[in-house]
């Protein structure tokens, strides 16, 4: 069963094409790659998906039902939770604050039922508290529970955004460039937390990746865009072998692996 499917998809600014015509469809429980140069539109892709971005054409259905035309928030509600390029986390807020901030899709209390303390408030808020105490420690981060944000590691941050962006209960979370800044050792890491998580949250994965090692071994679809489109798709030996790829990409992230 497709999960996500998405037709046409087409992205002009003015006179300039982000995406053009791109089609693709996303198993459920899977994790997909989405990889290209800078500048291939990955981002911009992630956008339309997420409705920070509205397609000038095409179609994404989630589940089977369109969401082009949703708000951010809207999206969000339907199930699809994201992380970002660059960081953006709450950096005053403690670390378990963050992980509460995500919860807010799901919780069922207003601002009248904290306000006179109600009896189903506390209880959800107690709740929303130990799963947020769950997903910290799921991601070695309970030490820093009371810290402020800004002052983890970087790898951290990373990891606490993807906690954050877990704790909507999304049942698609896109990760854009989630390595991006970590040392070998924390990237091996949030590999083997990637393998995991599927199964364990029950959340289909797409993530933007440069890093070509942690794609090939967990991903078992890859989409290739180069200049807004896109040029292949498929399994990652595929995906390794086809002329376009290399010629496009590859040759260059290979080279790279090598200097490692």
């Amino acid at each position: 069963m497709n999960i996500l499917e998405v037709s046409n998809l087409t992205k002009k600014f003015g006179g300039l094409t982000a995406n053009s015509n791109i089609s693709m469809a996303v198993k459920q429980g899977s994790i997909t790659a989405v990889i290209g140069p800078n500048g291939a539109g990955k981002t911009t892709f992630f956008n339309m998906i997420t409705g920070v971005y509205q397609p000038t054409e095409g179609e994404i259905l989630l589940e089977g039902k369109s969401i082009v035309g949703l708000k951010p928030d809207q999206v969000a509600k339907r199930g699809i939770s994201r992380t970002f390029q660059n960081i953006r986390l709450f950096g005053e807020m403690t670390v378990i604050e963050n992980v509460l901030v995500g919860m807010h899709t799901h919780l069922r209390g207003n601002l009248l039922g904290i306000f006179l303390n109600l009896p189903n408030t506390r209880k959800e808020e107690s709740e929303a508290e130990v799963e947020a105490y769950r997903l910290l420690e799921y991601f070695n981060l309970e030490p820093f529970i009371n810290e402020k944000a800004s002052s983890l590691s970087y790898g951290n941050q990373r990891k606490l955004e993807i906690a954050r962006a877990l704790a909507t209960k999304p049942k698609l979370l896109l990760l854009d460039e989630p390595a991006a800044g970590m040392n070998p050792r924390e990237t091996r890491e949030l590999t083997e937390v990637i393998q995991r998580m599927g199964k364990e949250f029950n959340v289909t994965v797409i993530l933007i990746e440069h890093d070509m090692k942690l794609v090939m071994e967990i991903s078992e679809h890859i989409v290739v865009l180069d200049h807004g489109e896109k040029i292949a798709e498929g399994n990652p030996d595929e995906i390794r072998s086809n002329p376009k790829v290399i010629e496009a990409y590859l040759g260059k992230a290979a080279l790279e692996l090598e200097k490692r």
